[in-house]
């Protein structure tokens, strides 16, 4: 058991900061299709999907509250399209593509080759900034 953290007149551990993620058996393709068919989730995964590494919460510019920012994160974190951790007080977010190629292969490469090619088709802003999904993470385009 982790030592607890002393602040003041709350006593806290260490485990408190961890956030439940479903196990890869426990990953449903009814429940990524559902995280993704959000645009605000679909934009969030676009852009973990084409950084280089793990994306805090707070690099996320998104048209929505704090709070519904916080809901998007969890709906995608509950569902096993994305891992969240924190990094001291920064709660960071990656796509979880091993595991998602692993059970429902071309999935995730699929859909966000989708969304690329409709934000372009739609002039939408998100076309313009953001990398193409797959070019960061390693994914070659097919034709």
């Amino acid at each position: 058991m982790e030592s607890p953290v002393r602040s003041g007149a709350t006593v806290t551990t260490n485990t408190a900061r961890v956030l439940a993620h479903p196990s890869r058996d426990e990953i449903r393709v009814e429940g990524v299709l559902h995280a993704l068919a959000d645009p605000i989730r679909l934009r969030i995964v676009r852009q973990l999907a084409g950084a280089a590494d793990e994306q805090a919460c707070s690099r996320f510019d998104l048209p929505v509250s704090k709070s519904t920012t916080t809901h998007h994160f969890r709906v995608l974190r509950e569902n096993g399209v994305i891992n969240q951790f924190y990094r001291g007080t920064a709660k960071l977010s990656c796509v979880r593509t091993e595991d998602l190629d692993v059970l429902f292969p071309g999935l995730l490469d699929s859909v966000l080759r989708g969304a690329d090619l409709q934000a372009r088709r739609l002039g939408s802003a998100d076309a313009s900034s953001a990398t193409p999904s797959g070019a960061a993470a390693g994914r070659v385009e097919q034709p």
